[in-house]
């Protein structure tokens, strides 16, 4: 398989997924049933990965909490009008067992799916959730040493944070999983990274996971951090991170880890062993088009930027079309897929879906398919399978005022990516302002002087012509309607100098 510098990532709701495959079979759908069309237009795409979220088991207890709490119902109501219990089947991460759901079709499916895309050039990633187990997981009743336990005063004190466990003729109290900001999520219990055995187990749990994937995304991974851990829960953790990743890539050198992780602990993460951690820090700044931060933000070292994965929504989050205006959402999507790192997509964001669907759902709202955004995506997937943008080098280029007094240059966003032939360039600019913007273009090459150059623009047919002594001296002048963005590709013209638009 390709292993590209700046790869793609595709990620699939499996149990909604497999719910409408249902619809359309008349019978329960499971792994086997993934048409090869759809695996296939994901590899035409240019995807190199993909994340099937929620194929483990859960269970029953996991599922009565999700069904019976009013606060979580009233949003499955938001999202699906039509509600039955049928569609709640507990979350994806209230995990019973690292064991492929059998109403999927169990590991044997699951290993018959990744040959499929494998076939095809594409990695699998899978779920794995460090913080909790769900109450129906068998470590409860056999392990309960592995878990933060809480007294009868714990349990008075903050009934929100623990929950009294009857096994047999024992009893005890267990603290619900959480991160140390939020009540407890009350269909989790708490792993406890204060007993080595706890890290030990979980270990062994990746260990076996990474034999049916390529890669694992940890859900909440700070939490596990020994300081993370003790501001929570008042007693030091074992390091775990570091000693998990290296366990696994001893055998499985390629494997990759991608962290959820917020808090600014991304540069923690990824030197604790992670290949990728999320940026959700630039996802949140061009929600509030806040340039300067925006700008700021992309002056980082190449070295950590590289292993950043940049998203404009995924599970967790807001659709992005129902949070962006449609031209802000393709200026952002344009920032967002065009800097360095892991461009990670979300199952519906081509279609301009605007309903966040919960992970205790297994069905989601019928939405009709916005036309203009599937276009745009159509466009942006070609130019992201291009090797310009998934292995040159990128800079940051510098903008500068159009004349004095016009400080509208702030709000241009430019960069470029750099071949190994010293004439070679694309050039990304977006102007992220609801306005008209102006600014010079100072490109990063001196080879212009002397010839005529064509700017291609790869997500329109526009293309302009300019003179290589003005690009020299001056740089690229640049006169940007509000939200406008041009992907250029950067070539000599030979001869005649063509006429130009």
């Amino acid at each position: 398989m390709a292993n590209p510098i700046y790869p793609s990532l595709y990620q699939i709701n499996t149990r909604v997924y497999l719910t409408e495959l249902s619809e359309s079979l008349g019978r329960p759908a499971t792994l086997d049933d993934i048409p090869d069309i759809d695996l296939n237009k994901i590899a035409e795409w240019g995807f190199d990965w993909v994340w099937f979220l929620s194929v483990w088991k859960t269970g029953e207890k996991g599922r009565k909490v999700s069904l019976e709490n009013a606060e979580w119902r009233e949003e499955f109501q938001k999202t699906l009008p039509d509600l039955k219990d049928q569609d709640i089947a507990g979350s994806g991460f209230s995990i019973a067992g690292y064991q492929v759901h059998p109403a999927m079709g169990g590991d044997a499916a699951l290993g018959r799916l990744r040959k499929r895309l494998s076939d095809l050039g594409i990695k699998l990633m899978l779920d794995f959730v460090p913080n909790h187990m769900g109450p129906d997981h068998p470590w409860v009743e056999k392990n309960p040493e592995y878990f933060v336990s809480g007294t009868e005063e714990d349990l008075h004190r903050a009934p929100q944070n623990y929950t009294r466990i009857k096994s047999g003729k024992k009893e005890f109290i267990l603290a619900y999983g959480r991160d140390p900001y939020f009540a407890g999520w009350p269909d989790t219990l708490q792993l406890d990274y204060s007993n080595p055995a706890t890290a030990a187990a979980m270990t062994q749990e990746l260990l076996r996971i990474s034999d049916q994937c390529d890669g694992v995304r940890c859900d909440m991974a700070m939490l596990v951090l020994p300081e993370v851990f003790e501001k929570t829960w008042g007693k030091r953790a074992v390091s775990f991170w570091p000693e998990a990743t290296a366990a696994v890539r001893q055998k499985l050198p390629g494997f990759c880890f991608m962290a959820e992780v917020y808090w600014d602990l991304e540069w923690t993460l990824q030197q604790a062993g992670f290949n990728y951690a999320y940026d959700k820090r630039l996802s949140d700044r061009l929600r509030d088009a806040n340039v300067p931060s925006i700008r700021g933000h992309l002056m980082a070292d190449l070295g950590y930027q590289e292993k950043l994965a940049r998203f404009l929504e995924n599970h967790d989050e807001p659709r992005v079309a129902s949070v962006f205006p449609l031209a802000q959402h393709k200026a952002a999507a344009v920032i967002t897929y065009l800097t360095p790192g892991l461009r990670f997509f979300h199952q519906g964001q081509f279609q301009g879906k605007t309903k966040r669907i919960s992970p205790h759902l297994v069905r989601g709202p019928k939405e009709p398919v916005n036309k203009e955004i599937q276009k745009f995506y159509e466009g942006l997937l070609k130019v992201l399978k291009n090797t310009e943008v998934r292995e040159w080098k990128w800079n940051l280029l510098d903008c500068v005022s159009a004349w004095e007094g016009n400080g509208t240059w702030d709000g241009i966003l430019a960069f470029g990516w750099a071949g190994p032939k010293p004439d070679q360039l694309w050039a990304v600019v977006v102007n992220y302002r609801p306005h008209r913007s102006q600014c010079y273009l100072k490109l990063p090459l001196n080879g212009y002087a002397g010839s005529d150059w064509r700017l291609q623009d790869l997500l329109s047919k526009t293309y302009y012509d300019r003179n290589g002594n003005d690009l020299q001296s001056a740089g690229l002048f640049l006169d940007l309607d509000a939200w406008e963005y041009h992907v250029f590709e950067l070539k000599k013209i030979k001869g005649k100098t063509p006429k130009g638009n």
